[in-house]
């Protein structure tokens, strides 16, 4: 009698069982950018930089000496007949709620939203490591986040060249920049926020893997978000200041000047960073003890 060699069927099966990284990250970003609500924020975002730069265009016309208030309030009357400063003055007003929201939403829907339909569990019984299942998931909050900056920032840029033409290009301290300086500040400017939202992702994540709500994942965000921007306008906690997320936001408009001063936005890249490995960490032991 002969026998079976069982070893290397099994050798032969392993490869079979396993799933590629590519195509796992191809599903995840069709199963995103198929959601209405995500094409939709998107779409939302991008006409931000339109609305404010004809609103600058025409507040300017017709009150050249009016003087805006609130946050962002100094670089949006800097924006008025710049095409440098509006991409960057629609990113420093959207990073105060709408970026941190989008954030917020595609970290719900990464785990809590697929949890709360039922999907996730087909994740979990799949031939795919807890590992690789956040790396995917964080790939999709990461990507969602690229293209709502990408996005706020080229339509600034355009809409800032058609209001102002190519020649009302120059910085805060009064110098001229060629368009090819414009792209490479305004690069800059999206990346730094790019770094930001994927803390505000990796926390939503966080939260994510917790709950089968995403709405609560949503929720916790945004108050986080408004509870840190309350924190960081009391000198009373000022020892917490430091540990605030949103501590060097304002820092965007440095960009703006000429020569860039570099502290206070290599302290907020610091700091994101550290979020996100925080946050991560938390998401992954999380995730590796869930049973469903």
């Amino acid at each position: 009698m002969t026998t079976v060699p069982l070893a290397p069927v099994a050798t032969e099966l392993r490869p079979s069982n396993r799933v590629s990284p590519v195509r796992l990250a191809r599903a995840e970003l069709r199963w995103i950018f198929r959601r209405p609500r995500t094409l939709v924020v998107l779409g939302l975002l991008a006409l931000i930089p339109i609305v404010l730069g004809v609103s600058l265009t025409l507040v300017d016309s017709n009150a050249p000496n009016a003087e805006q208030d609130g946050p962002g309030g100094g670089i949006l009357s800097a924006a008025a007949g710049n095409a440098f400063v509006l991409p960057i003055a629609a990113l420093v007003v959207t990073l105060q709620l709408l970026l941190p929201l989008c954030a917020a939403m595609a970290g719900a829907d990464a785990i809590a939203g697929e949890a709360s339909t039922g999907t996730l569990r087909g994740w979990l019984l799949a031939p795919v490591s807890r590992g690789r299942l956040l790396a995917v998931k964080a790939f999709g909050v990461a990507t969602v986040t690229v293209s709502a900056v990408a996005l706020m920032a080229v339509t600034g840029f355009v809409t800032g060249l058609i209001i102002n033409g190519p020649n009302a290009m120059f910085t805060l301290s009064g110098d001229t920049l060629s368009i090819w300086d414009t792209l490479g500040r305004v690069g800059l400017a999206a990346a730094w926020v790019v770094l930001q939202l994927w803390a505000v992702g990796a926390v939503a994540l966080a939260i994510s893997t917790c709950t089968e709500h995403p709405m609560l994942v949503v929720v916790s965000v945004l108050a986080g978000t408004i509870v840190f921007q309350v924190l960081s306008m009391l000198s009373a906690v000022s020892w917490l200041h430091p540990f605030l997320l949103n501590k060097s936001w304002e820092a965007i408009p440095d960009i703006l000047r000429d020569p860039i001063p570099s502290g206070g936005l290599t302290e907020g890249a610091a700091r994101a960073v550290c979020y996100i490995a925080i946050a991560l960490s938390l998401a992954y032991a999380r995730i590796t003890t869930r049973d469903g």
